[in-house]
């Protein structure tokens, strides 16, 4: 059979893996078994015939309908958590006299005068959305990178106050920027391949893509659209970039893939050999799961060794590293590294040698089980991923571990291993003489100072004489100031700045910039990213997969090998019953890490939903219930002595329930849907009769679009998949789709596929790729492209017009006139959630804010001032240096961000 030929001589197996469909939770089920596999996803289950006969009688059927507790509807919020991930948050002028910081959370750029006595605090300048990178241009303008906004606001920092005098669109989830070319007049942007602003089509459905962009401008030449026009738009072969570097003189810039795995993907469950032990502490057979194969001296192997070439039917080359020369015209890709590692967070380049340095964690997740593992051999319990830097040298690829003091071999960790532990590390710089390499780490609560000669060499030591202390975690940023012997550090879990004493190697100052996020969000955060403070060694935390509370891309086989089986107790949709044997059992397989975000209103947690919540307090959501069920994690993964204490975990727990996903960067702007997404809508809402079964099948019944219920694809309700192994799962949201992409071919069809950018795919897996998804449904090839693309641009809680902005000065009403619209239009939809709130933010004789009400006019920062109209808004801006920037801000955020900065009912041009 075909199915022998793709997998190998050997395999044992019915039928696909995404065959089998059923009738129960109608299309939407056989929908999500081959997409997501939440209404089920083939291969996280089942034991035999005997194991099921074994605990059916045993264990009670779970129940159908609606899940109950409190089920609180969305409101507007005064601070809406993204959680985005600060890139290069800081950055010294190029005289030394000013110190530019990134306040991501109060969304302005602060600015800060330089001397030997300390920071002193100048001007705060609102900018975008989450920025999340600062850099100096040569013509002395600040650019900061907005992350949510996907948009570039250019300071005037020569005026009095600074201004923001341009803002330029890029492409979706921009993170960093550096200036290169002959005079470094180019500004090079990463961004994800797509975007409403993007000129390009994200051609999503296409293999052979790439899904990193680098956007680059003439500061020269900015043109005069509405915003701005690239001199060109570069396309990498990975997935999401993020960091960039350019050399000394400016001829080359580096840039880094985000999530670029590590040649690691999955097998589809086929009744594969696995090493011992074969059942749960119980006594029941493991489910037919998948197996993660990982490529090795070019064969794609598991733990025993074993050759899967004939299984896998796609090359993963695994760029991690892109060389451009920067001053080609166009600017243009010459060079690629592979094998950096798997999340890429900065780089830097050593001025004296040109020799590169890559700050990044390498992923264990060829590695199966959790937990102790005492009845197997291999668990990543207390070692996750290894925290690095890798060195570019010679072209030659040269990954560093920072933690070479830790003894794995040992069940726990110590206290003094801890102390010298560097989780997480993200920003990293090199001294003008290039001797010198510091280390910003992000969960461990300190920097480390490094040689570079010691790095490259692999002989540096983990020692505290190399590491700085400091009073505040979450180090995301650093500048240097070699005039003042000082290194300043972003700490992001108080939002301050801290400035280390170079000469003695302590801290001298720490100041906090104004933090506009709630307590609870503050006080939770260190819970994610603290590895000191969560795990045994202090190297590993929840942000090892959960890569700024999102996910890393990967797939993980974190069974637990000593467990028991458990009952569901969740709640099944009625249309379809669950199936015996009523249990999770222990060694699940492979499941894709997922997303923190959006977790409220949307059910049990995990794949199969097991994490129940069933033990809810009074007054307690399902959601938070079962987010505390992760407790245990903290011991079988991180190797940490003790979960969590109640309070601590309610704290995280807080946290947790406010991140939030991001707009859908499908979607237009309007939240209209163009004629192919509407097609598609109509399928999943009207169904489609399956040619095998002959039965109307409905996607909207399971994965319901309600906003003014916070709904978006579940209720988190679970259903039979009809699949081999483990049948029971949670019906999944299909928010994330669109980020997915870039595994194609995969298991079925074009076997010879080429080179993929991902291992992993859609389904909880990752088995089922872009070209399978839905296609067993028998819909027509036209009509299965539509259903795909409407998934693809699947609503999110956040609307798409959310964090868009766009400037408006003397000289392009014209140009910024229709956008204006738009902002406005959106700003006005009530129905069925309100879209956002639309402020301006200018300087005329002072900084100044507006906010716009329901009947269009503005608002003033001034009380008793009479409101304004869009007319006089326009007249304002007409004046030189009064520039004015609109941007749609989230529900309930308007009145803080526009006209009332610290939310205290004393508005900003009062105080």
């Amino acid at each position: 059979m075909w199915w022998d030929q793709i997998l190998g001589a050997g395999s044992h197996v019915e039928k696909p893996f995404f065959c089998n469909l059923h009738t129960g939770c109608g299309f939407a089920l056989v929908l999500c078994s081959l997409l997501l596999a939440g209404c089920g996803g083939g291969g996280d289950g089942g034991g035999n015939t005997s194991a099921s006969s074994k605990t059916t009688a045993a264990v009670p059927v779970p129940p159908t309908g609606t899940i109950g507790g409190p089920r609180p509807k969305p409101g507007p919020r005064n601070y809406v958590l993204y959680e985005s991930g600060q890139v290069r948050p800081l950055a010294l002028s190029a005289n030394g006299l000013r110190l530019f910081a990134l306040n991501t959370p109060d969304n302005r750029l602060e600015i800060y005068a330089v001397s030997a006595l300390g920071l002193t605090h100048l001007f705060s300048v609102p900018v975008g959305i989450e920025p999340v990178a600062v850099a100096e241009a040569g013509d002395g303008n600040v650019w900061v990178v907005n992350h949510l906004s996907d948009s570039i606001s250019i300071v005037d920092v020569a005026l009095n106050p600074p201004r923001v005098i341009r803002t330029l669109w890029v492409g979706d989830e921009p993170r960093d920027i550096v200036f290169a070319g002959n005079s470094k007049d180019r500004a090079f942007i990463t961004t994800a391949h797509r975007g409403q602003n993007s000129p390009v089509d994200p051609a999503l459905l296409t293999p052979g893509i790439g899904r990193a962009d680098v956007w680059i401008f003439d500061i020269n030449n900015l043109g005069t659209d509405a915003g701005g026009n690239e001199l060109a738009i570069l396309n990498l072969f990975g997935d999401r970039p993020r960091a960039l570097a350019a050399n000394t003189n400016g001829s080359r810039v580096y840039a880094g893939i985000f999530l670029s795995g590590n040649q690691t993907t999955i097998l589809p469950p086929q009744n594969l050999t696995k090493r011992n032990p074969q059942r749960s502490a119980d006594g029941i057979a493991q489910p037919d799961t998948g197996l993660i194969v990982k490529f090795r001296n070019n064969t794609w192997t598991d733990e025993l060794g074993s050759n899967f070439n004939a299984s896998v039917p796609f090359l993963l080359p695994d760029y991690d590293v892109f060389e451009i020369d920067a001053q080609a015209n166009p600017p243009q890709e010459i060079n690629k590294f592979a094998h950096v590692g798997t999340t890429l967070f900065n780089i830097a380049v050593n001025p004296a040698s040109g020799n590169i340095y890559i700050s990044n964690i390498d992923a264990r997740n060829d590695v199966r089980f959790a937990g102790l593992a005492k009845r197997a051999s291999t668990t990543v319990r207390g070692r996750l991923a290894d925290h690095r830097v890798t060195v570019i040298r010679n072209g030659q690829v040269l990954p560093r571990e920072l933690n070479k003091h830790l003894d794995f071999t040992r069940r726990f960790g110590t206290l003094a291993e801890r102390q010298l532990s560097l989780s997480q590390p993200v920003d990293l710089l090199v001294s003008s003489d290039g001797t010198t390499l510091y280390l910003a780490a992000f969960g461990s609560g300190k920097v480390g100072i490094f040689s570079t000669n010691q790095v490259e060499n692999n002989t540096h030591t983990s020692t505290s004489a190399n590491q700085v202390v400091l009073s505040a975690g979450g180090q995301a940023g650093l500048a240097l100031d070699e005039a003042n012997n000082r290194l300043y550090v972003l700490t992001r879990f108080d939002n301050g700045i801290s400035s280390i004493n170079l000469a003695t190697r302590n801290e001298i100052a720490h100041l906090q910039m104004f933090n506009p996020e709630p307590a609870h969000i503050v006080n939770g955060r260190k819970f994610l990213y603290d590895a000191d403070l969560t795990s045994s060694r202090g190297n590993d935390a929840c942000s090892t997969c959960h890569i700024f509370g999102d996910n890393d891309g990967l797939a993980w086989d974190l069974g637990d090998p000593d467990g028991t089986t458990k009952p569901i107790p969740n709640v099944f949709i009625n249309t379809s019953a669950p199936v015996a044997p009523f249990v999770f059992h222990p060694m699940k397989g492979p499941m894709t890490t997922q997303s923190m975000r959006g977790l409220a209103r949307h059910g049990p947690m995990h794949w199969r939903g097991d994490r129940t919540g069933a033990k809810r307090l009074s007054g307690e959501t399902l959601e938070e219930a079962a987010f505390k069920e992760f407790n245990d994690a903290f011991e079988g993964l991180m190797a940490r002595d003790g979960q969590l204490t109640a309070s601590q975990m309610q704290a995280f727990t807080d946290f947790s329930m406010e991140i939030t996903y991001p707009p859908n960067p499908i979607r237009p702007l309007d939240n209209s849907l163009t004629p192919k997404l509407a097609r598609g809508l109509v399928t999943f809402n009207q169904g489609v009769v399956n040619v095998k079964t002959g039965l109307l099948e409905v996607c909207a019944n399971c994965h319901p679009i309600s906003p003014e219920n916070g709904l978006f694809g579940t209720r988190g309700q679970m259903s039979d998949n009809i699949q081999a192994g483990e049948r029971n799962f949670k019906i999944p949201h299909f928010r994330d789709q669109y980020q997915k992409v870039g595994m194609f071919g995969g298991f079925r069809f074009n076997p010879n596929s080429g080179p993929q950018i991902r291992g992993f795919g859609y389904n909880h897996n990752g088995a089922t790729t872009t070209n399978i998804v839905v296609t067993d449904l028998g819909l027509p090839a036209t009509e299965n492209e539509e259903l795909k693309s409407f998934l693809h641009a699947f609503p999110t809680e956040s609307p798409p017009i959310t964090g868009q902005q766009v400037t408006l000065d003397d000289t392009n009403l014209a140009t910024v006139t229709a956008r204006i619209d738009l902002l406005v239009q959106r700003a006005l939809v009530t129905s069925p959630v309100p879209e956002c709130e639309l402020v301006v933010k200018g300087v005329g004789i002072r900084a100044r804010g507006w906010l716009m009400l329901n009947n269009g006019e503005f608002q003033s920062d001034t009380i008793g001032e009479a409101n304004w109209t869009r007319t006089q808004l326009e007249a304002f801006a007409a004046n030189p240096n009064q520039a004015l920037t609109f941007t749609c801000t989230p529900w309930g955020s308007g009145q803080r961000i526009g006209i009332d900065r610290d939310n205290d009912g004393i508005l900003d041009g009062d105080e």
